[in-house]
């Protein structure tokens, strides 16, 4: 067996396009366009790339995006006033502060200042609650954005047995959370687990969210599983890999993500439509 990739860029292209149509129908109505205020503090590399991304992603949609570069040493008051502001921006629909943050800021505190109705990066308790109780308004980015990759292959999620491999206020939790509005069993592993091998190899839908090179084995892949690699991993010689190992994984899966050009681009794109939607119900002016 040799797997089907499934094609995040392309997919997510085509949610970029119908966050573009939902914007420009919203300009035909004489209506504003939704605007995203995103929030980088310090210069982490990467960091600077998503937030690139980010941007660039706004501009094709014609979101509007306001950008806030601060400095490293910038306090947590400083930052914690900044959101206050874009709060009660009636033109800002979406917050977004690009994690990780310096050490001396305390991640939660910055998460939970964030209004509800503009946390488009779905981080807030308010919004993993309503996720858990069935009723959810924004969404986590990157778990939403799996849910759209499974549903691209046409193959049934409700009823499967799924695991997740990581357990991450921010990936494998709410990932968890997905999957089971999907109607999904779901097995949630961490790093206390015991014999994850056996675990995977009886799963039918493998969802890998730890940051960690090779941290599944490839030959544990179940026969026809599929696999949703979320990690990204540089390498000594600068190129990304993911949690599981590609080849070998590909020779079990009937489906599975590369890295890169699978989960990443979605996650951008799910932010994109939190951002509309954000705007579409919550400050529709």
């Amino acid at each position: 067996m040799t797997a089907q990739t499934i094609d995040g860029k392309a997919i997510a292209a085509a949610r970029r396009q119908l966050v573009k149509q939902q914007v420009d129908e919203r300009l035909a109505a004489d209506k504003r366009a939704p605007g995203l205020a995103v929030i980088l503090v310090g210069n982490h590399p990467a960091s600077e790339v998503y937030v690139r991304n980010k941007r660039k992603g706004c501009d094709e949609a014609g979101i509007n995006s306001y950008a806030y570069d601060l400095p490293e040493d910038t306090e947590q008051d400083r930052l914690l006033t900044l959101i206050d502001e874009l709060n009660a921006n009636p033109v800002v629909d979406g917050i977004l502060v690009q994690m990780p943050l310096p050490a001396h800021i305390d991640q939660e505190t910055v998460i939970e200042r964030i209004k509800p109705d503009k946390d488009v990066d779905g981080f807030h308790p308010y919004n993993i609650g309503r996720l858990a109780v069935r009723m959810p308004v924004l969404r986590p980015c990157t778990p939403r954005g799996v849910i759209a990759l499974l549903e691209s292959t046409g193959q049934p999620v409700m009823g499967q047995d799924t695991l997740v491999v990581g357990a991450s206020n921010h990936v494998g939790r709410p990932m968890a959370l997905e999957l089971l509005l999907a109607g999904a069993t779901v097995t949630v592993c961490h790093r206390f687990t015991k014999d994850l091998e056996q675990k995977v190899r009886e799963a039918e839908i493998v969802v890998v969210a730890v940051g960690k090179p090779g941290v599944v084995d490839g030959e544990w892949i179940k026969p026809g599983a599929t696999v949703i690699d979320v990690g990204i991993n540089r390498t000594e010689t600068g190129s990304l890999i993911g949690d599981v190992d590609f080849a070998s994984a590909s020779k079990n899966a009937a489906w599975i993500t590369p890295v890169p050009g699978g989960v990443g681009p979605m996650t951008v794109a799910m932010l994109l439509q939190n951002t509309v939607d954000a705007c579409n119900n919550f400050h529709d002016t």
